[in-house]
């Protein structure tokens, strides 16, 4: 199938054009519409019991999961680029409304939902002032290494929370360790028809995943448990089932909140924020490369917002972009929001004529529907790959998992935030160094050392990131060891400057004293390879000055010349003495 012909870019680097709404089902035609709305359909039948379960990870009434696919999608077809990120409840968000909101209401309750919708709200917010600030990019610094740690502790968090539905055993812990010391200890009580609904359920779901993943699994076993459950009367047999639902289309209006929950509810909404803008970011770049189509992050980022207060009014949480469901709908055959927009359109049905017989839905296959999403957000194959291939980010994964499982959600996340500005930091700080060496017609890098040099009495020294005040000190320094005590060996050191972007102030200040001390030690000091940046940087911090125009190569043979030259130039000046 031809992908759509890309939508000219609207400023993601440039300056905005105006708002150009539905840009994500246009051009709209006859063939590929039809196509998008089947698609929504099929959509539908697959997201309604996964929203449910999504529903029961944040704590939330059944009713409002339903919610999620309504006008959120909506509000994001209308103001978003992405032409295929599904904007829906998401295990992520959910599990991390749960952590924050479980100890400040009861669960379900109106309190509880004001607060989960005021939540959405900030969260709209901050994403919001995230489009105006134009900081789509800040996607891009929560690394996948973390990313991955992080998905994986919440699978593990939501795998645990739902064993007391699954059991039949009450669960009232909060945190997770202590949910499973608490079902530990109940064990004795658990209701075996439900552990063996539950089985059942897990088994089938997990099975048709495996052999016919197209297969709406999660809907026929929602089916059949509703069906079992009325006429086996599951409930007068102390099998807990959901009970009366609420039907019809959501009331719109602003929770009955304090401004003290909103100083309360603050932490929750910016941990959904972060989550949201490098899960939707990530999810939505894959798929726009994919099919070869543009895409415009601030403007997905206004269509998030969007999503999100629409969520915040209809009474429902946080969405978020599923790389699940965004993976389903593009299995299904769509191309554009218009799907999303039929999936919507079917909820509504269901809204209003089809919630009945949701009540006899058995908790316990809820749970095992749960459990089985669970079962997706850990990556174990990519995290062997990681163990493998990089020890350190192994670690970093496994330590987000483990905060996320014994600590908490948001702990995790902030922790996935500073351990992956951490890294970025840490390779600025320590990046690659050495002496370069020729090696037939390459260079070669060995540890700078003293007395280390590329040709005789000459020393190139790489420096494989930006200079700056928190690397200037390691940078002299390498460079005071290579040169050694005099008398030294090395009389020439030319910094390789290929991988040094900019230098700040401080930096500028280090590299002009170290310029000072080398020449009054008889040591020549130069640069070559000085990307453009680098030498408006230069000459705005004088370093031009203080080395010297004449000791800044073009290219490094061109600074090996230039010592050939002065060693001959300096030996025939003390033979003609």
């Amino acid at each position: 199938m031809a992908s759509p012909a890309p939508q000219p870019r609207n400023g993601t680097n440039g300056t905005p054009r105006g708002l150009r709404l539905f840009q994500s089902v246009r051009p709209l035609r006859r063939p590929q519409a039809i196509r998008d709305i089947l698609a929504g359909v099929q959509l539908a039948a697959m997201n309604i019991p996964q929203a449910l379960g999504y529903t029961k990870i944040a704590g939330m009434p059944i009713v409002t999961g339903l919610y999620t696919l309504l006008l959120p999608s909506v509000g994001f077809a209308a103001l978003g680029s992405s032409r295929y990120l599904v904007e829906a409840a998401d295990s992520a968000t959910a599990a991390i409304i749960f952590s924050g909101l479980s100890g400040l209401a009861p669960l379900a309750s109106p309190r509880y939902v004001a607060l989960a919708t005021l939540v959405a709200l900030l969260t709209a917010a901050c994403l919001l002032l995230a489009r105006l600030l134009k900081l789509g990019f800040l996607a891009d610094f929560l690394s996948r290494t973390v990313l991955i740690g992080f998905l994986t502790g919440v699978g593990f968090q939501v795998g645990i929370a739902v064993l007391g539905s699954m059991l039949a055993i009450d669960v009232s812990s909060h945190r997770t360790l202590f949910q499973v010391a608490e079902v530990i200890r109940k064990l004795p009580a658990l209701h075996w028809p439900a552990l063996a609904i539950s089985v059942a359920v897990v088994a089938f779901i997990l099975g048709a995943r495996k052999l016919a993943p197209k297969t709406p699994a999660s809907l026929i076993a929602v089916t059949l448990g509703i069906i079992a459950s009325k006429l086996f009367d599951f409930a007068g047999h102390g099998i807990p089932v959901i009970g009366s639902i609420a039907g019809g289309l959501p009331h719109v209006g602003l929770p009955g909140v304090s401004f003290k929950d909103v100083e309360t509810v603050i932490p929750i909404a910016a941990s959904c924020f972060v989550m949201i803008l490098a899960q939707s970011a990530a999810t939505a770049r894959l798929y726009a490369e994919r099919h070869h189509q543009a895409l415009d992050e601030n403007s997905d980022l206004l269509g998030l917002a969007a999503a999100n207060a629409l969520a915040g009014a209809s009474g429902t949480f946080v969405v978020n972009g599923s790389p699940t469901q965004t993976a389903m709908v593009e299995s299904s055959g769509a191309s554009s929001q218009l799907a999303q927009m039929s999936t919507a359109a079917v909820v509504a049905v269901v809204l209003m004529v089809f919630t009945w017989p949701l009540e006899y839905l058995p908790r316990c296959v809820l749970g095992a529907i749960v459990f089985c999403i669970a079962t997706r957000l850990p990556d174990f194959a990519r995290l062997r790959r990681m163990r493998h291939e990089s020890p350190g980010e192994f670690a970093l994964a496994v330590l987000t998992a483990v905060v996320v499982v014994a600590v908490g959600v948001e702990q995790g996340i902030i922790l996935a935030m500073v351990l992956s500005l951490l890294r970025i930091v840490r390779h600025s700080y320590h990046p690659h160094t050495g002496v370069l060496v020729a090696d037939g017609v390459h260079w070669k890098r060995i540890p700078p050392h003293l007395g280390a040099t590329t040709h005789p009495g000459l020393t190139i020294y790489s420096f494989g990131a930006p200079l700056f005040y928190a690397n200037a000190g390691r940078f002299s320094e390498q460079i005071r060891t290579i040169v050694g005590p005099e008398p030294s060996p090395v009389r020439w050191v030319v910094v390789d400057a290929e991988a040094i972007t900019n230098i700040d102030y401080t930096a500028a200040r280090v590299v002009r004293e170290l310029a000072q001390e080398l020449t009054q030690a008889g040591v020549t000091f130069g640069f070559a390879r000085l990307p453009d940046a680098l030498q408006e940087d230069f000459t705005r911090h004088h370093v031009t000055e203080a080395v010297g125009p004449e000791a800044i190569f073009d290219r490094l043979h061109d600074a090996v010349d230039a010592f050939i030259n002065s060693v001959e130039n300096g030996a025939r000046t003390q033979a003609g003495a």
